[in-house]
């Protein structure tokens, strides 16, 4: 009976854990933001865009703080040891606290383990249009102010 109990707790709690991490959050990873001089978005086509480099800056990219594989593990395995505590209310209370500090030490471990945010190049693109852009990428190559570039999948790149 205390097997089926402990059972069941960490497949609630994994299950919870689980719908949690599905969340969407807001990357950047490799995404690149596109804006008008007006502050709109620019509008999402496919075809190359041409202008001309107007500044470049370096910017640095905010790291990913979602829930990962080390939170649920942690969040689990936690679960299953506080579970193993106590009876009636005080068993209940030792699951969720252990829950709770395991997906807290799982997620502290995961987050030491990551690589520190790179550093982006943001362009300012003044298109054939008019309209200046924002471009946030990896690298900037070979590109100086005052390049012509072709922008393509929101990258710039020179001609």
């Amino acid at each position: 009976m205390t097997h089926l109990r402990t059972f069941t707790a960490a497949a609630g709690i994994a299950a919870v854990l689980s719908l949690a991490a599905c969340s969407t959050t807001n990357t950047q990873g490799n995404q690149s933001a596109s804006t008008t001089q007006s502050g709109y978005p620019a509008p999402s086509s496919t075809s190359a865009r041409y202008g001309v480099v107007q500044s470049i800056n370096l910017v640095r990219q905010e790291p990913n703080n979602s829930i990962g594989a080390g939170t649920i593990v942690g969040a689990v395995v936690g679960g299953v040891l506080g579970n193993q505590v106590g009876k009636g209310d005080g068993n209940k209370a030792a699951t969720v606290l252990g829950a709770a500090g395991g997906a807290y030490a799982g997620h502290q471990i995961e987050k030491s383990n990551r690589q520190t945010p790179a550093n982006a190049v943001q362009l300012v693109v003044r298109l054939h249009d008019g309209n200046n852009i924002i471009l946030i990428q990896e690298s900037a190559a070979d590109i100086r102010v005052g390049d012509r570039v072709v922008v393509a999948n929101g990258n710039a790149r020179r001609y």
